[in-house]
This record gives C-alpha cells, sequence and structure tokens, in this order.
C-alpha cells in the first residue's frame, strides 16, 4: 500500500512538474496558433478582394488567396512547435517521406492537380465561357485543381477531371455559340429573293447576338435543291430554344411567300425493246 502511495505522490510530482514547465509553453503556443489561423484567413480574404477588384479572374484570386492562407499557416504551425520546444526538422523530414510514397501512390489524382494548377494559371478559359472538349459543351461553372465543372443547357453539372482538359482541343466560344442550319428550296427558286426572305426572318428573332451579323448565303446545290446555309451567334444557355425558333421563322416565310421546299426525289426511266 505503501509502495502504491510512493508512485501515485511521483506520478503527481511529475504532472505538477510538467505543468509548471510547459503549461505557460502550450498557452503560449495556442495563441499563437489561433491569432496566426485568424491573421492568416484574413490575409487570404485580403488577396482575393484586391486581385478581384482588379478585374483578375476569379478562380485565379480564390487559388491565390486559398494559397497565401496555407502558406501563412505552415509558417504559425512551425513558430507554434517552435514555441513548446518541439523540433520541426525530423517532423519536415518524414512529412517530406510520407509525401513521397503518397505522391507515388496517387499519381492520377496528382495529375489532375497539376493539370487544375496549370489550367488557372494559363486560363485558357474561364467562369462563364462556354467551352467544348472531350465531346462535351458546357457552360464552366467551376475550376477547381483536381477537376473542372460545366453545366449543360439541359441544367445537368458535367464533371471532368482536368487531366482529360489538359493537352486537348478546347473550342472555346466565350459565352455564344455559333447555330449552323441548312434549308433547301427548288432551283426555279429567285436565289437574291430566299435569301433576302430568310435574312428578314432570321433578324426577327430578338435573341441572336446584334454584334454579329448572320451570314447566309448558298451553302452548296444538292440533288433536288439549292440549300442555303444559315450561321448565327446565340446565346449558349438558349442554343436549343433559339435554333428551334429559326426554324420555325424561316419556314414560315418561305411558305409565306410561295417559295418550293423540295423533297428529294428520283426520275425512273423504264427500257423498252
Amino acid at each position: 500500500m505503501l509502495e502504491e502511495l510512493e508512485k501515485a505522490q511521483k506520478i503527481y510530482d511529475t504532472l505538477v512538474e510538467f505543468a509548471l514547465t510547459y503549461s505557460f509553453k502550450l498557452f503560449g503556443a495556442m495563441v499563437i496558433f489561433f491569432i496566426g489561423w485568424w491573421l492568416a484567413a484574413k490575409i487570404g480574404r485580403l488577396v482575393e478582394s484586391l486581385m478581384t477588384s482588379r478585374k483578375i479572374d476569379v478562380t485565379l484570386s480564390r487559388f491565390t488567396g486559398g494559397t497565401c492562407k496555407l502558406i501563412l499557416l505552415g509558417v504559425v504551425g512551425i513558430i507554434a512547435l517552435s514555441t513548446i520546444g518541439i523540433s520541426v526538422t525530423p517532423l519536415i523530414a518524414a512529412l517530406g517521406a510520407i509525401g513521397l510514397g503518397a505522391g507515388l501512390a496517387i499519381q492520377g489524382m496528382l495529375s489532375n492537380y497539376a493539370a487544375g494548377f496549370t489550367i488557372i494559371i494559363t486560363r485558357p478559359f474561364v467562369l462563364g465561357d462556354t467551352i467544348q472538349v472531350q465531346g462535351v459543351t458546357g457552360i464552366v461553372e467551376k475550376v477547381m485543381l483536381p477537376y473542372t465543372i460545366l453545366t449543360d443547357e439541359d441544367n445537368v453539372l458535367i464533371q471532368i477531371p482536368n487531366k482529360l482538359i489538359i493537352g486537348e482541343v478546347i473550342h472555346n466560344s466565350a459565352t455564344q455559340m455559333l447555330i449552323s442550319l441548312e434549308i433547301g428550296v427548288a432551283y426555279s427558286s429567285n436565289t437574291q429573293a430566299v435569301l433576302n426572305i430568310v435574312e428578314k426572318a432570321v433578324l426577327s428573332i430578338e435573341s441572336i447576338d446584334p454584334e454579329r451579323k448572320p451570314t447566309i448565303g448558298i451553302d452548296r446545290f444538292a440533288d433536288s435543291s439549292i440549300q442555303i446555309g444559315i450561321r448565327v451567334w446565340a446565346p449558349t444557355t438558349r442554343h436549343f430554344e433559339i435554333k428551334f425558333a429559326l426554324n420555325k421563322a424561316i419556314h414560315d416565310a418561305l411558305i409565306e411567300n410561295n417559295i418550293e421546299i423540295p423533297y428529294p426525289q428520283r426520275e425512273v426511266r423504264m427500257l423498252t425493246d
């Protein structure tokens, strides 16, 4: 019983000595860490707001602000550990070894992060642009380090790993998308009159881009008709809506002006003796 009391007394004395020796250091380290956390968050937001106010891309601004915050947090963590007498050199070496092993294990993920970093720095597209890549078309909603999120006209979110974007051919039409149409008229038609009628019908659609004049002309000579080509720029978010409206307006205008829209036909001759 006496031995147990002596052991308990020794444990108590050790705890008291530890508390007296390290309590102020622990308290100081916690104060340094929380103040550093607050300052890092504030500086990160300040950097982001400054870049945004100078009309720098939102994605790049957020990335730079977040990077500044993480760097400052790392510095604060090193200072806080040094305050309580913990050497950070072995810790950094261990983290480096762990990072090397983890890097080899998650090469695919790291390649996505590297590609995301490249997209943020080079900015081949920004938020709100309409891009086509990997056979997918949509408006850029978010550019994250591992992936990019697009949304199409059906309001479907499309997530593309960034490594599938870098090195591919990217079609970037900003906020507009080209609508290409084709309609056939009879060879007996007055082509100039047809072009005027089609142009008037196209311009009657208010949603098309007013700064880009529609391109209308003879596209090709088919077997049974003269094909009239129409190229119009319109907002990506209303691509199909405007396309359907254009088709109806052009069709109604041709019918109203008695312009024949021929259908495919073949002439068959019977040879007899």
